[in-house]
């Protein structure tokens, strides 16, 4: 897994000008709570200490899903949906469909069990990342089977072509051997077709021009990350506050990131302010980088 840091601007980001940023605040996002029924839970118990939501599912959805429809906001990029999900103990979503998608899902805190039609059961906790290429079709299940609430971030990313073979894929951060990378943006996702060194590194890879990275970052910690030309990004503050180039994102809100089309642009990112995590007082991000397409970005900021 390949990992970059720095806590001050380098020589070649000196004379490298910042990509422009949009800030969408988490007042913008749609939260939904659907029924416990839809996906086969039980009813929401009256008084559980354990949860820290009425509901079992508390989700965040950063563009147009399910019931939300919001012609203004359907997509960025190929990125097609990104849902911030809170389940609570022993609920879950129940066996369903997907088909030509690419489906990256990141562990925040809990424990999740995902199970699939290819025949993989497995469970992830923080700091780990998965795929699925649903492709011509595949069925799974998502369950927090834990004591405690459970929050992921899932990102479904159109495919660079449809009709693949469905597939499967992770990186268990509490299996991996390498040290706990604090203060370090770590490349978890790569493009299949990029066999470059740095892509080559990342432990995950999906079909599409697309790259995703994470941090924990202590607090006045920075990192600097080189958007090469003609590539766009969209980052979620999960945890604690950041400010990218200067402008200021707190805990569920993101932000969109336009490069230039023709040279190189800097994303600076510096933990303003920290919360307790599983990991400690942390600041925690996540990013996906992917070719610019033109128009991308909210309509109703």
């Amino acid at each position: 897994m390949s990992s970059s840091t720095t806590t001050a601007t380098t020589s070649s980001a000196a004379t490298t000008l910042p990509a422009s940023v949009r800030v969408v605040p988490n007042e913008k996002l749609y939260v939904s709570e659907p029924d416990p029924d839809w996906f086969g839970n039980g009813p929401n118990p009256a008084n559980d200490p354990s949860w820290t939501n009425g509901n079992w599912l508390n989700s965040r959805f950063h563009f147009s899903f399910a019931e939300y429809n919001n012609p203004r906001n359907s997509k960025f990029g190929v990125m097609r949906v990104m849902n911030d999900d809170l389940v609570q103990p022993h609920r879950g979503f129940g066996t369903h469909p997907h088909t030509n998608m690419e489906i990256v899902t990141y562990i925040v805190e809990g424990e999740l069990t995902h199970q699939d039609s290819m025949g993989t059961k497995e469970s992830l906790g923080r700091g780990s990342i998965q795929f699925m290429t649903a492709g011509t079709g595949v069925r799974h299940s998502e369950f927090n089977h834990g004591d405690k609430p459970l929050r992921f971030i899932q990102t479904w990313i159109v495919p660079s072509h449809t009709g693949l073979r469905p597939n499967y894929g992770s990186f268990a951060a509490q299996k991996s051997t390498e040290k706990q990378c604090i203060n370090e943006l770590k490349h978890l996702v790569g493009n299949v077709k990029d066999t470059s060194d740095e892509s080559s590194k990342a432990p995950v890879h999906i079909n599409q021009d697309v790259d995703a990275y994470a941090a924990e970052m202590e607090l006045g910690q920075t990192l600097t990350h080189a958007l090469r030309e003609g590539r766009q990004a969209y980052l979620l503050c999960m945890e604690g506050s950041v400010k990218v180039n200067g402008q200021v994102l707190n805990r569920h809100d993101a932000c969109e990131i336009q490069g230039d089309a023709k040279a190189p642009t800097t994303v600076q990112i510096e933990a303003s302010g920290t919360e307790a995590t599983e990991n400690g007082d942390l600041a925690h991000i996540l990013m996906f980088t992917m070719k610019q397409v033109p128009g991308s970005g909210r309509g109703d900021l």
